[in-house]
């Protein structure tokens, strides 16, 4: 299955085996699978085409039953950007498409004007990858090591150029701590030099697979949005994101 031309594709990876929660891409919110409620706030979005990228029938299915497209990709993969890349190369195996975004599965509160926004770092040419951050605001949350956290340099308002990420409390001192949001835009260029690197020493020691981008040498800058989208990894986030999206909050 390859692509109508385009600049830009939002892939989403998708996989069955999660952890804390087995089957989440299929967990029902508010009557519809989870995965169908993110492709739809990705594709609200824009910017380009939206695939799934998943190793799972079921969730194949489940995409093009809300209207959408998937490929199956292998169940092997270490992390989501080796989904992405294998998808992308069944896409678009002609290299037409240049910017990639991967857009987590688990993110059904994702606001589609910050997808928007995490490409805006990529008008740089000097830019290999664009993520997102938000202040974190919760005192506890600057502690908690499932909250990751960026340290940047600031290059224009609302602008961040990323020099490390951290489960740690971090920068020291007194002013704002950002919290990473999980959404990448790459070069092609970027994620096919990515996904041929082996796992970094501070990937491997943080589990942060964005780490090896920095340790390689390569660029990453972070628009700050204003909120932080809810992350589905318990039955208690499962929870909260239908009670936000019946609420219309979401």
């Amino acid at each position: 299955m390859k692509m109508a031309v385009s600049d830009a594709v939002v892939i989403i990876p998708a996989r069955m085996a999660a952890t804390r929660l087995p089957g989440k891409p299929l967990a029902d919110i508010g009557g519809r699978p989870m995965i169908a409620h993110v492709y739809a706030r990705a594709a609200a979005a824009g910017v380009g085409p939206v695939v799934i990228a998943t190793d799972s029938k079921e969730i194949a299915a489940a995409v093009e039953r809300a209207g959408g497209r998937a490929v199956i990709t292998r169940a092997d993969h270490p992390s989501g950007s080796d989904r992405i890349f294998e998808a992308l190369r069944a896409l678009d195996p002609e290299r037409r498409v240049q910017t990639i975004v991967n857009v987590q599965g688990d993110l059904p509160t994702l606001e589609p004007a910050d997808l928007r926004a995490a490409l805006a770092p990529l008008a740089d040419p000097a830019v290999d990858a664009a993520t997102l951050a938000a202040e974190i605001r919760k005192p506890e949350e600057r502690t908690n090591p499932n909250v990751v956290k960026v340290v940047g340099s600031e290059i224009a308002p609302r602008r961040l150029r990323a020099l490390y990420f951290t489960r740690a409390t971090a920068p020291y001192g007194e002013g704002p701590l950002y919290h990473h949001i999980g959404l990448y835009a790459y070069r092609r260029s970027a994620l096919e030099r990515f996904v041929a690197l082996p796992p970094s020493p501070l990937e491997k020691r943080e589990k942060l697979e964005q780490l090896r981008l920095l340790e390689a040498g390569m660029r990453i800058d972070v628009t700050l949005v204003d909120s932080v989208p809810l992350g589905v990894d318990t039955p208690e986030d499962l929870e909260t994101a239908r009670r936000l999206l019946a609420d219309g909050e979401g």
